[in-house]
């Protein structure tokens, strides 16, 4: 390896010594910390206090906040908070509303008897998962705009990191201070460890907003197709407002990408059909298998939580090394290819060095092709939507993935473990199709990145 490629390899590593990315590591545990809060962990409480299981299982609606958020992206996107945005900027000051509602939301859980207050308690997790995913929405804008799209990889890595570490605070934090002491100082603290996310946001600095040109036409001409253009009154500015917020985002993706569009669509709804669709039963796939709880908690646990991180990373530095969708191809064929090795693992009887194996090369897989792919969708918004746009990839992205998901039982029951793996393989091999054929495009067109 001659010293050019050597140097390469060491400035692309350096990437997570920049501050930007740094402050990614605690915005992303501000995003995950709410995420158990309002699902398992939650579950866990109720449950500990005798509610019914039927009540429980209604609480997992407030997770639809999360696959939805697209609906409130565009005001986020155009609507500007008193005093904050001025003193904060457009994505600070969301961040910041945002994070403050989940603290409240939080401690205000934390001061309800669940026993006797369910409704309430409901309404305080609504408050908390529609300013998670608000927040969600902030932080994906503000990534994106901070930083340039060759260290969008590098932006998600640290993300990951940081989300990861919440998910642990959240999760079993929670459950180490509820045994402890109670469920309410357990959520008072986790409260409290918003203050990461609260304080990250008013350290960093804004990212520059620039408007494009050829945007502000577009959406002229827009509103002139419309004949809602120079319209007056209350119905005239929200039609304004409208088209403005919600059609132009919609319009521009499809003007700037013209004939790809809809293959570029098709990529981000079945990327992580293959991923998703296997998570579904991995954990009963272990029981069954005969592994122990204690053997699968430590192996997925320990294995799972360095090996993504480390996935993570790589794939941040494979795409400054290579550009994006080099990686990205890379990515679907070592999730479909993952998949492969759980089957042989079907066929075996049960080994934990062979699981530790298996789990290692499907999270190290897991976590390069999440880091590249949300560079990819990051770098497909425009800077005049990023929100809406963003929002609206990373919806599609998860959907169509958790619907078909929804099947994987009936596949078990019907064919086994062993087809059921070889079926998630193959799930895999249109994103690999996908993602090829866009690479070929940009060889050929010349201009690769």
């Amino acid at each position: 390896m001659d010293s050019t490629s050597v140097s390469s390899w060491k400035e692309a590593f350096l990437v997570y010594t920049k501050p930007r990315v740094l402050g990614m590591l605690f915005l992303g545990f501000s995003a995950g910390l709410p995420f158990l809060l309002v699902f398992s962990t939650l579950s866990a409480w109720l449950n500990d206090v005798g509610i019914q299981k039927s009540i429980i299982g209604f609480f997992s609606w407030v997770g639809i906040t999360y696959s939805i958020k697209v609906f409130w992206a565009p005001v986020i996107d155009h609507l500007r908070i008193p005093v904050l945005t001025n003193l904060l900027g457009k994505r600070r000051s969301w961040m910041l509303l945002a994070q403050i509602g989940i603290a409240f939301g939080l401690l205000g859980m934390a001061a309800t008897d669940p026993s006797t207050h369910i409704q309430t308690i409901a309404w305080f997790a609504l408050l908390v998962a529609f300013s998670s995913a608000t927040q969600d929405i902030s932080i994906d804008a503000y990534r994106i705009e901070a930083i340039d799209k060759k260290y969008q990889a590098a932006m998600a890595a640290s993300y990951v990191l940081g989300y990861r570490l919440a998910l642990l605070a959240a999760g079993a934090g929670a459950f180490y201070i509820a045994d402890f002491h109670n469920w309410s100082i357990a959520y008072i603290s986790m409260a409290a460890l918003m203050f990461v996310g609260i304080i990250t946001t008013l350290i960093i600095r804004e990212p520059n907003h620039v408007r494009d040109h050829d945007v502000d036409e577009q959406e002229e001409a827009l509103k002139a197709k419309l004949h809602i253009k120079n319209k007056n009154g209350y119905l005239g500015r929200l039609a304004s407002w409208f088209s403005t917020a919600v059609i132009s985002p919609f319009v521009e993706f499809f003007t700037r990408n013209g004939k790809q569009a809809l293959i570029i669509l098709g990529l981000i709804a079945v990327y992580k059909i293959s991923d998703i669709t296997m998570g579904v039963m991995a954990n009963p796939f272990y029981l069954d298998l005969g592994f122990s709880k204690t053997e699968i908690a430590n192996v997925t646990k320990i294995f799972g939580f360095f090996m993504t991180i480390a996935g993570a990373a790589l794939g941040g530095v494979l795409v400054i090394r290579y550009g994006l969708l080099k990686p990205l191809v890379l990515g679907a064929i070592l999730i479909a290819s993952t998949n492969l090795l759980f089957a042989t693992l079907a066929l075996s009887d049960p080994d934990t060095v062979l699981l530790a194996i298996v789990i290692s090369a499907d999270n190290l897989s897991g976590g390069i092709a999440t880091s590249v792919f949300i560079a990819y969708l990051s770098s497909l918004t425009n800077s005049a939507y990023t929100a809406t746009q963003y929002a609206l990839f990373s919806s599609l992205m998860t959907l169509p993935a958790k619907f078909i998901g929804g099947f994987s039982g009936i596949v078990v029951e019907v064919q086994g473990y062993f087809i059921f793996f070889v079926y998630a393989a193959v799930l895999g091999l249109p994103a690999i199709l996908i993602a090829t054929y866009l690479l070929r495009q940009q060889l050929k067109e010349g201009k690769l990145s």
